[in-house]
């Protein structure tokens, strides 16, 4: 067998005139619309179609989920008898199917109607019983596929997922969702966790008692202050107006002890802490604060404010068990 190499790079371009041929509806009105109602849904994104629309209808419902809007794909079979349940009053339905006729994609429509959920299709032909059925309609136009007897589905299905991945984005881009947003939605991913922030990932978190003390304490006074605190391995020292100064490390204190014995326990913490020393903020990525443990040789990172106040701690431990670093 030798193959049709030419056939092959003719179903690639197939396949990109047919997203070319999409600027236009995406310029639309329509598309403009649904993009609003998609923004404006106050419940789940509902994606149904059947075979490979209905393939596709799950990877756009995914993107959608993962971009800031709730979502999740309904089989019209299983819908027609008992997934309607899972569409609530808030929801909005988007429909997939090129030739605009599938029975099981009807049958949903009069029980959608029933619940005055709004319906909004995407399909190949404008003046089919679904598109004539939808509140909204976003019509591609048919589409020839690219197989060799213009059967299995190609164009059709790359054609619905660029028009589903523009509408997802659009609205993701309108949500303002950000870097942070989408590390939140992928903690299992290895993007996940390269985007998750010292705020995230921190042991002591914001609201929770602080391992602090003042820079006029005794060491016995700080000792007695944090005593009672979870894992503890550095205590942050700051001013009367409750800003950062320095750090006390159980390195620190066990030189200190090496070196004035008994008496320690008197000193100022002034006396004993890192001063100033390194800092990172809520936003800081876990992956800049672990390049700052590596690069300094230290366990600990006090995790300050705009005002330089302490606002957590985080420890080389709790971005290790991120798995950041291979």
């Amino acid at each position: 067998m030798k193959p049709d190499l030419v056939y092959a790079r003719r179903v690639i371009e197939a396949e990109a005139a047919g997203i070319a041929g999409l600027v236009c509806l995406v310029e639309s009105a329509a598309f403009a619309q649904a993009v609003q109602r998609l923004y404006d849904c106050r419940g789940s994104v509902i994606v149904t179609g059947v075979g490979k629309a209905g393939q596709i209808g799950q990877k756009i419902s995914g993107t959608l989920a993962s971009t800031g809007t709730p979502s999740h794909f309904l089989h019209p079979t299983e819908a027609l008898h008992g997934d309607l349940g899972r569409v609530g009053p808030e929801d909005v339905v988007l429909a997939l199917s090129h030739s605009g006729r599938s029975d099981e994609i009807l049958r949903l429509v009069e029980p959608l109607k029933q619940r005055e959920i709004p319906l909004i299709s995407i399909v190949g032909d404008g003046q089919s019983p679904l598109a004539r059925y939808s509140d909204l309609v976003l019509c591609m136009g048919v589409q020839e596929e690219a197989c060799p007897h213009g059967l299995a589905p190609s164009v059709s299905t790359t054609c619905m997922l660029a028009l589903g991945d523009a509408l997802a984005l659009t609205v993701m881009k309108a949500r303002n969702f950000t870097i942070e947003d989408y590390a939140r939605f992928h903690p299992g991913g290895a993007l996940g966790a390269r985007l998750i922030t010292v705020g995230q990932s921190m042991w002591f978190k914001r609201g929770e008692t602080l391992p602090l003390a003042l820079e006029t304490d005794t060491v016995e006074e700080m000792l007695n202050k944090t005593a009672s605190l979870k894992r503890r391995g550095a205590v942050m020292i700051v001013d009367g107006d409750g800003k950062l100064k320095g750090i006390i490390t159980d390195g620190d204190l066990r030189r200190a002890m090496t070196r004035f014995g008994a008496a320690v326990f008197a000193r100022r913490t002034a006396d004993l802490m890192t001063s100033p020393c390194k800092r990172v903020t809520e936003e800081t990525l876990a992956a800049e604060a672990m390049a700052i443990f590596h690069k300094y040789r230290i366990d600990e990172l006090p995790v300050v404010d705009a005002q330089e106040r302490p606002v957590g701690l985080i420890d080389v431990q709790d971005i290790v068990s991120l798995k950041i670093v291979q």
